[in-house]
């Protein structure tokens, strides 16, 4: 068995503080107020079942267990890059204590390209999800393994409201229980988000728990055509990738060659 690092733990304590801190600055009420649209944007779950490949390409600097992948790398040069290389979305890390990312980072890349991008971060309130759709983001993650099943509903709820589409991410088939109409999309992290160890074994072993219906994709430890294949036959229609492009000199270019290798 792996011994827990309680990486998560850490990460969820901080975000919590963070947001003490961002409504003491600015409460919400006062942010809301600067909302002036909640038209549904860009749709994240048509995107990808729109796309041959229904690859959701990551911008990712830093990983808190391997420390920094590209630590100067720019989004506005990085973004438009993957939308040209074929990416069906993007994910953007906006966690800047342990993944060296910010909103700002959306809010920046959001005018440079056309398709759904995604803030990744570690969403705890409504502070958050209106903090994503300021800065232009088109769909947020909910983590099952930091929220109860009741927020996470309430929060799918909120984002939605708020023209934001939900990607629902589970580890164990446990949190399965969390799944419901109103998610957009699912996604299985082959990540343990306590050792942080990955295994892409893991969206195997939960491929055949979702309803046929379900538009569900593999994230994390997918660094081979040969992956990307076979999770596909197995009912997935998409994959969230990052590291392994954001490790090369050429995010993008490292992009294309993994969508020319893959025969779906």
């Amino acid at each position: 068995m792996e011994e827990r690092t309680d990486i998560l733990d850490d990460i969820v304590a901080r975000k919590r503080r963070d947001i003490a801190m961002w409504t003491r600055e600015c409460p919400l009420a006062e942010l809301e107020r600067q909302l002036t649209d909640t038209a549904p944007y860009r749709s994240l779950r048509r995107a990808l079942v729109a796309s041959p490949t229904g690859i959701i390409a990551e911008f990712k600097r830093r990983s808190p267990s391997k420390g920094w992948l590209n630590r100067s790398a720019d989004p506005t040069q990085v973004a438009p890059s993957y939308e040209r290389a074929g990416a069906a979305a993007l994910s953007i890390l906006a966690d800047e204590p342990f993944f060296g990312g910010s909103v700002d980072d959306i809010r920046r890349t959001r005018p440079l390209v056309s398709i759904p991008v995604l803030c990744k971060d570690f969403i705890l309130s409504r502070y958050q999800l209106v903090r994503a759709r300021l800065v232009g983001a088109d769909a947020v993650l909910l983590i099952a393994a930091v929220l109860t099943p009741g927020e996470c509903r309430a929060l799918t709820h909120e984002a939605h409201e708020l023209g934001l589409e939900v990607l629902l991410e589970v580890h164990r088939r446990e949190e399965l229980d969390y799944v419901s109409d109103d998610v957009d999309v699912v996604g299985v992290n082959n990540r343990d988000l306590g050792t942080f160890h990955t295994d892409p074994a893991r969206s195997l072993e939960l491929a055949d728990a979702f309803p046929g219906n379900v538009v569900r994709i593999s994230e994390s430890g997918l660094s081979s055509a040969a992956d990307a294949v076979l999770l596909h036959r197995a009912g997935y229609s998409g994959f969230l990738i990052g590291e392994s492009f954001m490790r090369s000199g050429d995010p993008g270019a490292a992009l294309r060659t993994f969508i020319q290798s893959v025969d779906l």
